[in-house]
């Protein structure tokens, strides 16, 4: 049953979903994990994430992702790792094609505005339902 939830789910966000070069404008930014819908159903919650991800994207539809640690002093601590992309629309789909000097994937953007981003990895088929970073307000 869970599968076809899941299918259910992708094609009412797939078969009705505006023009996926709007999505472009809202890829960039911080985003942090809100929920993962693996493969096979299995839904799982993200309550506290150590780790967020920042994407830039450039007007020639390149970019980059980087995993940032917030801290306490509102800062980010990060390493040098990054990877690179290039963005594609195929078929009425928005493509994200990955590329590290470990794997190349791709991802297609199944909706994205001001405050989610639902992605699905075309490999595994998870899909990922990102929020926008708010940072922790400690008064």
């Amino acid at each position: 049953m869970r599968p076809f939830i899941l299918v259910f789910l992708l094609m009412s966000f797939t078969s009705c979903s505006p023009d996926p070069t709007t999505f472009v404008t809202h890829i960039e930014g911080y985003w942090e994990i809100d929920e993962v819908t693996l493969s096979d159903g299995t839904k799982r919650d993200y309550n506290y994430n150590d780790t967020i991800d920042y994407i830039e994207v450039t007007d020639s539809l390149t970019g980059f992702r980087k995993k940032l640690k917030p801290n306490l002093t509102g800062k980010f601590e990060t390493s040098k790792d990054a990877e690179s992309f290039r963005i594609k629309i195929e078929n009425d789909s928005l493509n994200i094609y990955y590329e590290t000097p470990y794997a190349n994937w791709k991802e297609t953007v199944l909706n994205a505005n001001e405050t989610q981003l639902l992605i699905i990895n075309n490999t595994n088929k998870d899909v990922y339902l990102y929020k926008r970073y708010q940072p922790l307000e400690l008064d």
